[in-house]
């Protein structure tokens, strides 16, 4: 999955038996940022900034969509140095199909997808991408993650029963939502510990930005 950052732009033009001189080419992407040797392209800042189109129904500005991709380069550099292995397709399939009943219908999903301009094969690749990003950090900070009992039970108290009172229904008891809450802090805890490393490990990268102040 590394490759989106490392491909290298290029356009060659061959010519066989032609006479004519071809005019200028109109360039259609380019580099906005080195990161180490690699780099990111204004394709994939865009191809991301469709997909959270997709996912949330609105993207976020170039800027920071370029700071995302600088992260997933650095977990991706070290997934794929310590060999993680990848989402096997039946798991990509389980994660779309999750991602597609989070829509009220499968109508709504079609036309998110047409406003996003994402074709099925694009959506699937940054499926594959986002569950490999997911899951090596899940599997790097997870066991660092305790749990203090009295998190759960303020979690419950300040979180569960407040919104199911807000949303009119009876709050379930703390037994019931125990589990759910638990892994909620465990992500929680995951994110942050995640975030820290992250700016740490940027902070020791040589990274050069060419994003023109004009993107939205």
């Amino acid at each position: 999955m590394k490759g989106i950052f490392i491909r290298v732009l290029a356009l060659t033009l061959v010519v066989i038996g032609a006479v004519e001189v071809l005019g200028a080419q109109e360039v259609v992407d380019r580099i906005v940022a080195r990161v180490e040797n690699d780099v990111i392209l204004l394709s994939d800042v865009q191809e991301l900034s469709r997909y959270q189109l997709l996912v949330d129904g609105k993207s976020e500005s170039d800027a920071a969509i370029l700071d995302r991709l600088i992260d997933q380069w650095v977990v991706l550099t070290e997934a794929d140095t310590a060999r993680f292995p990848h989402p096997t397709d039946k798991e990509i399939e389980r994660g779309l199909e999750r991602f597609r009943n989070s829509f009220v219908t499968p109508q709504e999903y079609e036309k998110r997808k047409k406003q996003s301009g994402l074709s099925d094969a694009e959506v699937k690749s940054m499926m594959e991408t986002q569950l490999y990003l997911s899951t090596y950090l899940d599997s790097r900070f997870r066991p660092a993650i305790q749990i203090d009992p009295k998190a759960i039970e303020d979690f419950y108290q300040n979180g569960v029963v407040p919104r199911a009172k807000a949303r009119g229904q009876e709050p379930p008891s703390l037994d019931a939502a125990r589990d759910y809450i638990q892994e909620a802090l465990i992500q929680q805890g995951i994110n942050e510990q995640a975030d820290r490393w992250l700016k740490e490990s940027r902070a020791r990268l040589h990274v050069e930005k060419f994003m023109n102040e004009g993107t939205k």
